[in-house]
């Protein structure tokens, strides 16, 4: 069996930042993912927001985690080469009623050490003139930021990699190996790892990984849907985050644009007790449509250019620490019972702003347990992102396709991503091996004809550069293959 200083379980931004963070040290470290390719849970579907820390209740891990992440994005997002804009968030009061709810907004923010400010009608309509016109003023927190989530992720995972982390993705965990309460291993699908350490990062799977351990019964994760909008960037554009008066269960539905350019719409807040149930309902994107026209009544179906839903873990314990309610926070400690183990559950929002905070508490952890963390001489925190050919000048196209003809040529004529872009994923450090890993990567197959004319030629460059047959790409990974077999070799029914 290998053997691991830390096994990380999970590859969602939690895992991946905290995977990266490890790397800087002379530890020998794991993660393993049960999918196909990092982030494909929560990760890469939720709001894409750097909050800013108002709405989490004071005192709670969920309120600490965000205030101490969110200034480390600026670095992070420059080391990393992640797109990232520090726009600034505004939580928007439509009428006299919801106004008043601003000033208590605003006292929360500010026991969470949040900057914010209310500003008045006027000032919200000069900078957002799409709002609806009955606005009555907005809370304004300037350090709120949209990132991409799932570049996160991959920039983080492959930055780790090239610092010596190993990654198996297609590996599920399916129990320890523990001896005196102490952990020793894992065991995986794809056979046994030692390992001193392990980190449940599972999202919505780490309460089942921590009562593997027996530990916390009483922990449940809870799984609630948000559905979403897109909308054609060519159609609309948004460049602010805009929020409602938040309800008791969630933010509330948002108006708000992206790192890419598209207007995003949602989320709402549905139980959902099938962790693995992404799909949209009619009654739910009806919703969310409705209270996305409360914000900005301009918007218009036309725009509409796909759907989709992502699901939040929330964990129900109330019972962890005397005295400490943590119904709806984080769970994030040592275990006391289980020697060896480091769960990190319940992230839901603001879990992607928190990761990097969450991921040095990881750190943190391993020191006061005894771990020497001796850090590594040549440790290196910068990941150099590959070209975007839609995002450089036309000088540096010319020469990008001087040095590789690939460059040249265009595969997706929605998003301009070129043969060169798709096959430099396929050999990245992580490989891009099904469609959807390409697209998450390069935004191809997001435009309005949603994939419908680059998906043959993606199929036939990943046959060609993985060497496997075009009928064994697949969309997400076994069982979503594309195709069957060749046209010819159809069989003819005997109608006799």
């Amino acid at each position: 069996m290998q053997k691991f200083d830390v096994i990380i379980i999970g590859g969602g931004i939690v895992g991946c930042m905290t995977a990266r963070n490890l790397s800087r040290f002379d530890l020998k470290v794991l993660l393993i993912e049960k999918e196909t390719d990092i982030g494909m849970g929560a990760s890469s579907a939720n709001s894409a927001i750097i909050h800013a820390g108002h709405d989490p209740v004071p005192g709670t891990l969920k309120a600490e985690m965000n205030h101490l992440a969110n200034p480390m994005w600026d670095q992070l997002s420059k080391e990393l080469g992640i797109p990232f804009k520090r726009t600034g968030a505004y939580i928007v009061a439509i009428g006299d009623e919801e106004c008043s709810c601003l000033e208590s907004l605003l006292e929360q923010g500010r026991e969470n050490n949040v900057l914010c400010e209310i500003i008045s009608k006027d000032e919200i309509l000069k900078r957002e003139p799409l709002l609806n016109k009955d606005v009555s003023g907005a809370l304004f927190t300037p350090t709120a930021a949209m990132v991409d989530p799932f570049a996160a992720c991959l920039a983080s995972i492959e930055n780790a990699i090239e610092n010596g982390v190993v990654v198996l993705t297609e590996t599920e965990f399916t129990g320890f190996i523990i001896d005196n309460q102490i952990i020793s291993g894992i065991t995986t699908s794809k056979g046994d790892f030692l390992c001193r350490w392990v980190v449940n990062a599972a999202g919505a799977y780490s309460d089942e990984v921590m009562h593997l351990a027996g530990v916390h019964p009483e922990f449940k994760i809870n799984t609630r849907k948000g559905e979403y909008y897109i909308l054609d960037k060519s159609e609309m554009h948004l460049e602010n985050i805009l929020f409602p008066v938040p309800t008791g269960v969630s933010k509330g539905i948002l108006v708000l644009g992206s790192t890419h350019g598209n207007v995003l719409v949602g989320p709402n807040s549905l139980t959902e007790p099938d962790r693995e149930n992404k799909s949209v309902t009619a009654a739910g994107l009806s919703e969310i449509w409705q209270g996305a026209q409360k914000l900005v009544p301009s918007i218009t179906p036309r725009s509409i250019i796909a759907v989709f839903a992502g699901l939040r873990s929330s964990g129900n314990a109330r019972t962890l620490i005397p005295g400490v309610d943590y119904d709806h926070d984080f769970l994030i400690e040592v275990s006391k019972e289980v020697e060896g183990l480091i769960n990190l559950a319940g992230i839901e929002s603001p879990g992607l702003t928190a990761a990097p905070a969450i991921a040095e508490r990881v750190a943190q952890f391993l020191r006061e347990s005894g771990e020497e963390l001796v850090e590594k001489k040549d440790w290196n925190p910068i990941r150099n992102p590959r070209p975007r050919f839609n995002h450089i000048s036309q000088e540096e196209q010319k020469n990008l396709i001087a040095a590789d003809p690939r460059y040249g040529r265009i595969v997706c004529r929605c998003e301009m991503i070129t043969e060169g872009e798709i096959i430099a994923e396929i050999h990245a450090p992580l490989p891009a091996r099904t469609y959807d890993a390409i697209k998450r990567r390069t935004w191809l197959g997001t435009g309005r004809c949603l994939g419908s004319f680059d998906m043959p030629r993606v199929t036939e460059i990943m046959a060609n550069e993985l060497g496997i047959p075009l009928t064994e790409i697949t969309k997400k990974g076994p069982g979503s293959e594309f195709l069957l077999r060749h046209t010819k070799e159809v069989e003819i029914l005997d109608e006799l």
